[in-house]
C-alpha cells in the first residue's frame, strides 16, 4: 500500500505498523480511539441539540442557542480532524480547535455563572458543561496532554 493510500485510508484499516510509525500514536490506538469516540457522541448531540433549538425556540434564548451552535461546530471540526489523522497538519489543527474548544467553555461557563440572565435556557458549554458531566471542559485537556505526549521525535 502507498503513503498516500495509507493516510487517507479510513480509521481501523490501517497496519498494525501504521498506529505508531514515527513515535505518533495515531487516533485509532490508546486514548485517541476513546477521543474519537467522544468527539463522536459530542458532535452528533450537540448539532441535534442545536438544530432543534435554533429551529423551535431560538428567540427564548438566541445567546446561548447560537453558542450551542458554535459548540457543534467545533466538535464535528474535532471529529473529521481524529477521522482523517495521517493527514499533513492534522495535529496542528486538533491543537488549534482544543484551545478554541477550551476558550470557548471557559468563556461561556464564567459569563453563564456572571450574567446568568444571557443564558436562560443552558448551551453545551453553561457552567463548564455541567450538564455533560463537566466533559466539555476536561475534554480539550485531555486532547491537549494526548498530543504533546505523542508529539513525533525529532
Amino acid at each position: 500500500m502507498s503513503a498516500d493510500r495509507a493516510s487517507s485510508a479510513p480509521l481501523g484499516s490501517r497496519g498494525a505498523d501504521d498506529a505508531t510509525s514515527g513515535g505518533v500514536q495515531a487516533p485509532e490506538a490508546g486514548p485517541g480511539r476513546l477521543f474519537t469516540l467522544l468527539y463522536g457522541i459530542f458532535a452528533v448531540g450537540a448539532t441535534s441539540r442545536a438544530t432543534l433549538e435554533l429551529a423551535t425556540k431560538f428567540s427564548e434564548a438566541p445567546i446561548a442557542y447560537t453558542l450551542s451552535a458554535f459548540s457543534a461546530a467545533v466538535y464535528v471540526v474535532g471529529l473529521v480532524l481524529l477521522l482523517r489523522w495521517g493527514h499533513p497538519g492534522s495535529r496542528a489543527a486538533m491543537r488549534v480547535l482544543c484551545l478554541v474548544e477550551l476558550a470557548g467553555v471557559l468563556t461561556v461557563g464564567t459569563l453563564s455563572l456572571l450574567k446568568p440572565e444571557w443564558f436562560p435556557q443552558a448551551s453545551v458549554w453553561s457552567y463548564y458543561g455541567a450538564g455533560y458531566l463537566l466533559l466539555p471542559a476536561v475534554l480539550p485537556v485531555l486532547v491537549l496532554r494526548w498530543l504533546a505526549r505523542t508529539r513525533p521525535r525529532v
